[in-house]
């Protein structure tokens, strides 16, 4: 598991690019709605989006999970954590969320209210239920904390 350097997340974008397709798939499943912003963005967003990343890396050198984040000040806003299917229940989603809040002391993060997986996950971790809320009519997202 490492930092990705702005080379890095360039060269890898194609791959990260699959994999947040293959991750967000499975949450618009769980959800029963595919209306998930990173479930339809190209390369170009993906780059743009500003988020700093770190990745874990299998044995054959793919990408078996990522997580892609950005901090402001004391707060470390985790905004995307997807992990290949073929990596499911082993560690590697705790394993990046815990990196990723060894960057500041309060991480936020926020996933789809039916995503039952990822909100055992972060409660498991401490994180506490802050809100609920509807980004668009019938999507509905879970807001955590943790301090």
């Amino acid at each position: 598991m490492r930092r990705l350097t702005p080379e890095e997340v360039r060269a890898h974008a194609p791959q990260l690019l699959d994999l947040q397709h293959k991750a967000y798939a499975v949450e618009a499943e769980l959800i029963g709605d595919d209306r998930i912003p990173p479930l339809h963005e190209a390369e170009s967003d993906l780059l743009s989006s500003g988020l700093e990343w770190i990745a874990s890396f299998d044995d054959d050198r793919q990408i078996a999970g990522a997580v892609g984040y950005a901090i402001d000040q004391d707060v470390v806003d985790l905004d995307r954590l997807m992990i290949s299917p073929a990596h499911h229940r082993k560690g590697l989603g705790t394993a990046l969320v815990l990196e990723v809040m060894s960057l500041a002391p309060i991480t936020v993060v926020a996933t789809g209210r039916d995503n039952t997986p990822a909100r055992a996950l972060y409660e498991s971790l401490g994180f506490v239920h802050q809100s609920d809320f509807e980004p668009v009519p019938g999507l509905w997202v879970s807001r955590y904390r943790h301090a």
